[in-house]
C-alpha cells in the first residue's frame, strides 16, 4: 500500500468534462496522473462507489461544505476517486453539484486502486474490485497522509478530519 513519503503512483483516471474548453472535450476525458500533481497540493478521498449511500450523503458533501477552507490552506484541487466509470462520476458530479469545486475521477478498472495498494475486493457481493474508503494528501507527486478506513466505518477520511491535516 501506497505510505507517507512515497511518490505517488503514475496512472490514468477519466473525468467527464460537462462543458468543452480548451483542452477538453465535452464527454470522458483520460488524464496521466503523474501529469496532473506537478506542483500541486491535492487531496484526494477515494470511496467504493458512486451514488452510495455513505458516499453520497457523507463523504462529498462534506468535501463541497469545506471547500473554501481546504483552498485557503493551500490546497490546489480536490480529487473524488471511485472504481466507476466517467459517465457514472459525471452524473454523480451533476446530482452532488461538485462542477468546479471537486474533479469526479472514474477509474473504472480498478487499475489506479490497484497501483495504490487500496483496492478492495467485493466480488463476493456482486460489486466487484473497488477502491477502499481513504483519503490522500498528495503535494507535489509526494504523498504526505494516507488515511484507511476500517471496514464499514466513516472516520478518518472524512473532510474534516483532512481539513486538520493539511
Amino acid at each position: 500500500m501506497v505510505k507517507v513519503g512515497d511518490k505517488i503512483p503514475g496512472g490514468t483516471l477519466s473525468e467527464f468534462i460537462a462543458v468543452e474548453t480548451e483542452g477538453c472535450a465535452l464527454g470522458p476525458n483520460t488524464f496521466q496522473v503523474e501529469d496532473l500533481v506537478k506542483g500541486k497540493k491535492i487531496v484526494i478521498f477515494g470511496l467504493p462507489g458512486a451514488f452510495t449511500p455513505t458516499c453520497s450523503a457523507q463523504h462529498v458533501p462534506g468535501y463541497l461544505k469545506h471547500y473554501a477552507d481546504f483552498k485557503a490552506k493551500g490546497v490546489d484541487e480536490i480529487w473524488c476517486v471511485s472504481v466507476n466509470d466517467p459517465f457514472v462520476m459525471g452524473a454523480w458530479a451533476k446530482e452532488q453539484g461538485t462542477e468546479g469545486k471537486i474533479r469526479m475521477f472514474g477509474d473504472g478498472s480498478a487499475t489506479w486502486a490497484k497501483a495504490l495498494g487500496l483496492e478492495l475486493d467485493l466480488t463476493a457481493r456482486n460489486f466487484g474490485v473497488r477502491m477502499q474508503r481513504c483519503a490522500l494528501i498528495v503535494d507535489d507527486g509526494v504523498v504526505k497522509l494516507v488515511n484507511v478506513e476500517g471496514p464499514g466505518k466513516f472516520e478518518v477520511s472524512n473532510a474534516e478530519t483532512l481539513l486538520a491535516a493539511v
